[in-house]
């Protein structure tokens, strides 16, 4: 959020103080994780900040929010297997991949999600949901998003195999040169090109544009 990109005029300022209280400054009120998460899904823009120190520690109020919505019975949305693989990431010098494939990840994935709403809107509109074929082009696109975060787990799978294992449990292109990040970015554009052609074709724009 704010740490990540220029802090945006309207982005609420939250102080944390000593006793764990979150103070909200524009309401001058004190608020809960609860409606900091409310906040992340109305789209509201805001960065946490030590009361005492000014420390920005919105990284870690944000984790704890996501920690507390996956203790909630019949939310979570993180499988053990990625946590797992995602904590074994850490001290491997894989800092400036990550975090860029999963941001670009999520927001293909969130894209998608608008526009396959967008789509069903559409048809329900034309009264033509849900009859015949109609199910056809939705299923092609839960097809090629589950395809695409497969290629992802497979690309960090090699990734921390290459680290761990050295040269005798590298990749022959890792053994050639050749870097199973770059390819596997590679495999992930040619993936979201697909996708993208595909709802162009749904949406009836030509291919490729936007």
């Amino acid at each position: 959020m704010a740490d990540e990109q220029t802090q945006k005029p309207d982005t609420v300022i939250i102080k944390k103080y000593a006793n764990r209280r979150l103070y909200n400054t524009e309401t001058s009120s004190y608020v809960t994780l609860e409606h900091l998460a409310q906040m992340v899904k109305d789209g509201r823009d805001f960065v946490v900040k030590d009361a005492k120190s000014g420390e920005d520690i919105t990284r870690a109020v944000l984790a704890q929010i996501i920690f507390d919505e996956e203790s909630k019975g019949g939310q979570t949305l993180l499988p053990a297997r990625f946590l797992r693989q995602l904590i074994s990431f850490y001290g491997h010098g894989l800092e400036s991949v990550v975090p860029t494939y999963l941001e670009n990840s999520l927001e293909m994935f969130s894209r998608n999600q608008e526009r396959f709403y967008d789509y069903v809107e559409q048809q329900m509109n034309a009264a033509q949901v849900f009859k015949g074929s109609a199910l056809g082009p939705f299923e092609e696109i839960a097809r090629q998003n589950m395809a695409a975060f497969e290629r992802a787990t497979k690309m960090f799978s090699g990734l921390a195999g290459a680290e761990e294992g050295g040269e005798e449990n590298a990749s022959p292109k890792a053994a050639t040169g050749e870097s199973p990040a770059k390819d596997g970015f590679e495999e992930m554009q040619r993936q979201l090109k697909a996708m993208q052609d595909q709802l162009d074709k749904l949406s009836g724009k030509p291919s490729g544009k936007k």
